[in-house]
């Protein structure tokens, strides 16, 4: 009977993927890249970037309109560790979020920057590393009920960076912390700027990517299944504002999310032996609309 209903489970699933009326399959991703972790669409090159996590290489790719791979830049001096998410602030300068963090014991947290200016390039290039740590991490070999320090999605928001943090714990209850950190060379301490609540159902509400819109009224949350949807704030008081939840009426394991104006969305999904490896879009007043 157990093994009925896991293969129901499995088949319900298969068909919502295949039959959701709100995400469209832009193009599949190349074959080479299978664990892609983070994308950001930028206008001034008009292509999408994206990296893989860890284990994988130093690398982002530039995918043009067809999906096809455009550009490939390996950046220097770095290892992936566990490459999660890319943004970019408002001159395309881009992000690598070097913050995966599984088992919370990391004390190598960093992003990197990528100087807009060597986008064009066709060899190795330089980055600007800012690394961190949260204060109120104490143990670095936490108890699996204080897992409380893997992020998966960030974005650039006024010279600092905005991370959320992806809850591992035993006992996960949807809580999710958000970080500040500024943009700048060196070390920093984070700052702890407030508490999100998701859902109770891992699966279904851990957090996996964020973005914010080009004229930055709009946050987006990602989750396999759904976006919450931020918006009515003031300054970065993010979670004072108004938030939806709007389902994609789709699930797969949906890594990354980007805004390509101030209305749609790109989202990334990792391939497995029967689903993913694609590229949706998706508009959020169609979302909206079904809600």
């Amino acid at each position: 009977m157990r093994n009925y209903l896991s293969l129901l489970l499995v088949f319900l699933l298969l068909a919502c993927q295949q039959n959701s009326d709100s995400l469209t399959i832009l193009y599949s991703l190349p074959h080479k890249l299978k664990e892609v972790s983070g994308i950001t669409y930028s206008a001034q090159t008009n292509l999408i970037w994206t990296l893989e996590d860890s284990g994988n290489s130093n690398t982002i790719y530039g995918l043009n309109s067809n999906g096809t791979i455009a550009k490939a830049i390996t950046i220097e001096n770095t290892e992936n560790i566990d490459w999660e998410d890319i943004t970019q602030d408002k001159e395309g300068n881009l992000y690598i979020g070097d913050f995966g963090n599984n088992d919370n014991t990391r004390k190598d947290l960093c992003i990197y920057k990528i100087d807009k200016n060597a986008l064009s390039s066709n060899s190795a290039v330089p980055a600007i590393k800012i690394s961190f740590a949260y204060p109120e991490q104490l143990d670095f070999s936490p108890k699996k009920k204080d897992l409380f320090y893997d992020v998966e999605g960030f974005f650039e928001f006024k010279n600092n960076f905005y991370l959320f943090t992806k809850n591992r714990s035993k006992g996960f209850d949807g809580t999710a912390f958000l970080y500040k950190i500024p943009n700048e060379s060196g070390f920093h301490q984070a700052i702890f700027m407030g508490e999100f609540k998701t859902c109770e159902d891992y699966n279904y509400c851990a957090i996996t990517s964020a973005a914010i819109s080009p004229d930055e009224s709009k946050i987006v949350i990602l989750n396999h299944d759904k976006i919450w949807l931020l918006e009515n704030f003031e300054g970065d008081n993010f979670f004072n504002g108004t938030k939806t939840e709007l389902a994609l009426n789709h699930f797969s394991q949906k890594e990354a999310v980007c805004f390509i104006d101030n209305d749609k969305l790109f989202i990334a999904d990792e391939k497995n032996k029967t689903e993913g490896g694609n590229i949706y879009n998706v508009s959020l007043k169609k979302l909206k609309s079904k809600s």
